[in-house]
């Protein structure tokens, strides 16, 4: 067999663990970042251009995709971004004969026009307009027939701009996180929630919520995993006897994940018209930023229902999350681009 070989870029926690799990079946992947992360990922590379002027860094990355192009035959590009903003790299690649693939994983494609119609409750990041998501998904879709996406509140976005676009869900590896199932007897649960943004994952509502709970007489613990290392994070999540994921966007994001690996129920809102996609086995509680008081407070009352909700989603990321599971459907992509 051929060993393909894998350069994946430019950051992030998905892709790093993704690249782990092909690494584990014999692919020749590599990651690469080209900043350095504030939550300290560890990339197999990192480039560091953060350090240098503009034009230095245009410079290390030449020479890196010069570099790359021997190196690798398979180049799978994260958040929708190559080596150059201007996309200049994709030419020269196809025209090397390389094979491409671009992975979106979620404001890179949220058209806000398309959003906001079949979600109320959502917010976008204001740089990524419509005309600037078409721009760059037009100019990928250009040189690049298949495209990943991690759920169908994605695929929606681009099932129409590429040849092929594929939903594979997250990579985790339910080894490297050991199920701590909450204790039904704990009279101050811990409750966390872990938002990248504050204003896209409802965090205000979140946030009211246990202040409104608090007064009314509910005795609990509340964390919010803000400004820490990803080890850091990892580890308050596995304290945790409760996870608040997201309440704008509709679906479950990469925490929800990493909560259901440490063996925690978590709520996160599902657009109604999403959770049939889902495996019907989903053990996830829907809360929308209109219902989180209400089902905060029902979770808080049967803790019971904690540890049935924490096994049913550890079984659940090792049914279909799980690294050598997830990887296997890359390699399928790879060998047939």
């Amino acid at each position: 067999m051929v060993t393909l070989r894998v350069l994946h870029i430019p950051y992030g926690s998905p892709m790093i663990e993704l690249s782990k799990a092909l690494q584990s079946k014999g692919i020749q992947s590599v990651s690469c970042h080209f900043n350095e992360h504030p939550f300290h990922f560890k990339p197999d590379i990192c480039l560091q251009t953060n350090t240098l002027s503009s034009q230095e860094q245009r410079k290390k990355r030449k020479q890196f995709l010069k570099e790359s192009m021997l190196n690798y035959d398979i180049f799978h590009f994260h958040f929708g971004e190559t080596f150059f903003a201007d996309k200049s790299d994709l030419k020269m690649l196809k025209r090397a004969g390389k094979k491409m693939v671009v992975h979106h994983h979620g404001s890179d494609i949220r058209r806000p026009s398309m959003a906001k119609k079949n979600n109320p409750y959502v917010k976008v990041k204001p740089e990524w307009t419509d005309e600037k998501i078409s721009k760059n998904v037009s100019a990928l879709a250009t040189y690049i027939d298949h495209a990943i996406v991690q759920d169908y509140e994605l695929e929606a976005y681009i099932n129409n701009s590429y040849k092929h676009v594929h939903v594979i869900p997250h990579t985790i590896d339910a080894n490297q996180y050991t199920a701590h199932y909450p204790v039904p007897s704990n009279k101050t649960p811990l409750v966390v929630h872990a938002p990248t943004s504050r204003t896209i994952k409802g965090t205000e509502f979140i946030l009211n919520a246990v202040n409104e709970l608090k007064r009314s007489g509910f005795t609990f613990q509340f964390k919010l995993i803000e400004g820490v290392s990803n080890d850091e994070a990892k580890n308050l999540l596995s304290q945790a006897d409760i996870v608040i994921d997201q309440l704008r966007i509709g679906a479950s994001g990469y925490i929800s994940s990493e909560a259901m690996a440490c063996g925690k129920p978590v709520i996160c809102y599902i657009r109604e018209d999403l959770v049939s996609k889902y495996p019907p086995d989903l053990p996830i509680v829907n809360a929308n930023p209109d219902t989180i008081t209400t089902v905060l407070k029902n979770l808080l009352q049967n803790p019971e229902k904690w540890q049935e909700f924490g096994i049913k989603g550890r079984k659940y990321i090792e049914k279909y999350h799980h690294a050598p599971i997830v990887a296997d459907r890359y390699i399928d992509i790879y060998k047939n681009l």
